[in-house]
């Protein structure tokens, strides 16, 4: 299975504002970079707990079966577009979904399946994925640890820091993780 981040999640300027905070930073000379470590923390975080984090848009492509399939992002929200892709790679937009596919969404995870044979390389699903619509509703041990790890990242900036999170970190998303065989 593909899976392909068409609008990443944006943190926004609240988000900036706590980091900026927690550093004790007042000029905007660092925003840039501080944004950049931020968007990696929620990649970091989606990476840890198998589930992203802040809303954004991404693209499964899923094959051709009349199985239930499990899709790999977490948690989904909405399916808001489908299309065959050809042989070929064209794609050819799906206008009703209820004719074509079925799926369901659980707390967990989202099957889809297909209710018609289909001829090509795979069907590409546009998924609406979060735990979260923007910063403020996010839960707070996740948001504190993404904040905690951009600002470890900013610290170790001239060292050189761990490839894994710090533990104070993973306390805080601990239970939010999803182990998958």
């Amino acid at each position: 299975m593909q899976r392909t981040i068409v609008q990443p999640p944006v943190p926004g300027d609240a988000a900036l504002a706590e980091l900026k905070q927690w550093l004790g930073v007042t000029r905007p000379n660092d925003d840039e970079m501080l944004s950049g470590l931020l968007q990696t923390s929620l990649t970091i975080c989606e990476a840890f707990t198998g589930k992203a984090s802040l809303r954004q848009t991404v693209e499964e492509v899923v094959a051709l079966s009349g199985e239930w399939q499990e899709l790999v992002s977490r948690p989904v929200s909405d399916l808001t577009s489908a299309a065959l892709i050809a042989s070929d790679g064209s794609r050819q937009t799906i206008a009703t979904l209820s004719d074509a596919l079925e799926w369901r969404i659980s707390p967990g995870s989202a099957c889809v399946r297909l209710l018609q044979p289909f001829e090509g390389r795979g069907m590409a699903l546009r998924l609406v994925v979060g735990i979260a619509a923007e910063w403020a509703s996010l839960p707070a041990p996740l948001r504190h640890g993404i904040i905690r790890l951009a600002a470890h990242h900013f610290r170790e900036r001239e060292g050189k820091s761990a490839a894994v999170p710090p533990a104070t970190v993973t306390a805080l998303w601990r239970p939010w993780r999803e182990v998958r065989l």
